[in-house]
């Protein structure tokens, strides 16, 4: 949000979840700015499922409508847990989940699961042809998600973890 200007709910039209809306408050706005990141908007042309849609063309679903639909079962998780264990219920906490469970693809790559299978066996493959013990260490997509949230990133610059847990980014004034 640009300094001056009014906060205003945003709204994301889900096909599986219907409307899911970012409100008004401090850390609803720090998600919806998260979301607005470039490492974000990259999962839109990242397909969650693969191959599947040359089977069933129907089959199609991004990484950015998963995270954002993990987001909202998410909040609904802790919306209901809130109700039910009352005042033991940790405010601080659940806003780290929820705002993991946004952010916890970022480091997909395109068919990711299937290509991280493919380059462990060319690179075994490899490794066996050039008399070498063994493949190379490669990273996963969890260790890109980390580098991309602690790293020198849009996302990293709203996300700074120990920030986060402190509270300083999105409960400033």
């Amino acid at each position: 949000m640009i300094r001056g200007t009014m906060a205003k709910t945003q709204r994301i039209r889900d096909p599986l979840h219907d409307l899911i809306e970012f409100d008004i408050g401090k850390f609803d706005q720090f998600l919806w700015k998260l979301i607005d990141t470039r490492e974000f908007q990259r999962l839109r042309r990242v397909k969650q499922l693969g191959f599947s849609e040359l089977v069933y063309p129907g089959a199609t679903h991004t990484r950015f409508a998963h995270s954002i639909g993990v987001f909202h079962t998410a909040r609904q998780l802790v919306g209901l847990i809130s109700s039910r264990i009352g005042e033991k219920f940790e405010q601080e906490k659940a806003e780290i989940a929820l705002a993991a469970s946004l952010v916890h693809d970022l480091g997909h790559g395109p068919f990711s699961h299937a290509f991280e299978e493919a380059i462990k066996l060319l690179n075994k493959d490899n490794a066996r042809r050039n008399g070498e013990k063994g493949p190379p260490k490669l990273k996963k997509h969890e260790q890109w998600t980390s580098d991309i949230i602690l790293g020198d990133t849009e996302s990293a610059m709203l996300s700074d973890p120990v920030a986060l847990i402190s509270k300083k980014l999105y409960r400033s004034s």
